[in-house]
């Protein structure tokens, strides 16, 4: 049984509640009120007590899971690890240490000077009303804005189907608090992004996950199981998914929306990189294709701007509006309106397509460059999944190894990796762990993957007598 009072916090209205909600639980941990391997309450239970969405709890486990405190266990919760956590988190923190674990970008490509005199910009023409709260759909002009800029990702739509949205999580908890009701059933790909499979699970969703094939979803397999089950909703990332950087073909595009009009359900697009075309012979997103009304369309700016705007839209059917609206202001009434009119006057007078011409350069000369490296330092030692482009590439250890193993190990050379388990719902066997290029540089990328290489031999040796022990767990 979980004592919940050590949880409680009272929240200041001033300062980050995601923030006060980790330091809070991160003293808890350092001082041994929360023990090793003891369990955290469930995110929803958590979220009740405190009194904040589910999304700002998975955002709190997901931080204090990077930070080294806490670890998953697929199926059973979150529980603090038994890591000597200061240690942890210095190693994680120290110079020197290679960030492939990280998916924000680099902050030297940052526009800061032209967002600085966007922001300026705002607050002179805007002046106090821009602190006022916007109740709606968002800012009209930002809106507008954002119209322009779909139009040339071959989204036609109006601004009356958009909604300003604080950043991709939140995108997907509105439209799961506004679609889906405990046991609804969401299928998702498999892997894909832990943050969505966390808010899912918290709305009481009864989660199916497909295989991803290296041309998309597999298509037999989501048939077969249409047949048995009808699902409210299914959670795609069909442009560089995340973690395995695969798009899906132009084919299986048009086939996922054929199948929502067939079998009545929605599609949850997330879409946070498809603006580049990298290697795809398609890097349109699915909601261009949507000639059904069937798509909700995340657009995420994070990856491709600064990700501490937390900004975004939600593109939606006209027949959801009213209730993703709603579950909008439930979260936190309006995004807030200096960002929204910031990001409008940055998108309107410095050269918003010039900027991401810049930034396509920056990703592509960084994707080549991994993709090649990884080809002939890791694809002889490692199975490397097909990516098409994106920022992530994930590989897979021989059958027997774990990824978690090579994590740890790995960390101790200079290199930090993310382990495949945040990736799945149901994992079985852990092999895989996923690289993001999106933080190095061009000479981390070169000195990390060699790193990797370098060391995978050792890794294979010294934890050999462990594949044994676990083969014979295994079979016999």
């Amino acid at each position: 049984m979980i004592n919940m009072e050590k949880y409680n916090i009272e929240l200041i209205k001033e300062t980050s509640k995601y923030i006060q909600i980790y330091n809070h639980i991160k003293e808890l941990i350092l001082q041994h009120k929360i023990k090793d391997h003891e369990k955290l309450p469930p995110i929803r239970k958590l979220a009740n007590l405190i009194g904040v969405n589910n999304s700002t709890v998975v955002k709190v486990y997901e931080l204090l899971e990077n930070e080294g405190y806490v670890y998953k266990t697929v199926g059973s919760g979150t529980f603090v690890s038994a890591l000597k956590k200061e240690s942890m988190k210095e190693s994680r923190n120290k110079e020197g240490i290679i960030h492939f674990d990280s998916g924000n970008p680099s902050t030297d490509m940052f526009p800061i000077e032209d967002f600085k005199n966007a922001v300026n910009m705002a607050l002179t023409q805007d002046g106090s009303s821009i602190f006022e709260y916007d109740e709606g759909l968002g800012s009209n002009s930002l809106r507008e804005k954002i119209v322009e800029y779909l139009k040339t990702r071959s989204i036609d739509t109006t601004k009356e189907n958009i909604q300003v949205i604080s950043g991709a999580q939140q995108g997907i908890d509105i439209v799961c608090k506004g679609l889906i009701n405990y046991s609804d059933v969401v299928f998702v790909e498999e892997p894909t992004y832990n943050g969505a499979i966390e808010v899912f699970k918290s709305r009481g969703a009864k989660i199916i996950s497909i295989p991803m094939l290296n041309d998309g979803i597999d298509i037999g397999i989501l048939k077969l199981k249409l047949e048995k089950i009808k699902p409210k909703l299914i959670y795609t990332m069909p442009n560089f998914q995340n973690p395995t950087g695969i798009s899906y073909s132009t084919y299986k595009k048009q086939k996922l929306i054929e199948l929502a009009e067939k079998y009545d359900f929605y599609i949850l697009e997330d879409d946070f990189i498809s603006d580049f075309k990298f290697d795809s012979k398609d890097n349109k997103p699915l909601k261009s294709y949507d000639d059904k009304n069937r798509v909700i369309y995340i657009k995420s700016f994070s990856k491709i701007l600064m990700p501490g705007l937390r900004i975004g839209i939600v593109e939606m059917p006209s027949e959801l509006l009213t209730k993703v609206l709603w579950a909008k202001y439930s979260s936190d009434i309006s995004t807030p309106g200096l960002i929204q009119k910031s990001m409008y006057y940055y998108m309107e007078y410095f050269n918003w397509n010039n900027y991401l011409n810049n930034i396509e350069k920056i990703y592509t000369e960084k994707y080549n460059l991994a993709k090649r490296l990884i080809n002939e330092k890791l694809s002889d030692k490692l199975k490397v999944r097909d990516a098409n482009g994106g920022i992530n590439f994930f590989l897979e250890l021989p059958r027997g190894y774990l990824s978690q193993d090579f994590t740890k190990f790995i960390l101790e050379k200079g290199v930090s990796v993310l382990p495949g388990t945040y990736f799945f719902e149901n994992l079985i066997d852990d092999r895989f762990f996923r690289l993001n290029i999106a933080q190095s540089s061009i000479q981390d990328l070169e000195k990390g993957i060699s790193i990797i290489s370098d060391n995978l031999d050792i890794f294979y040796e010294k934890y050999k007598l462990k594949t044994s022990i676990n083969s014979n767990k295994l079979f016999y």
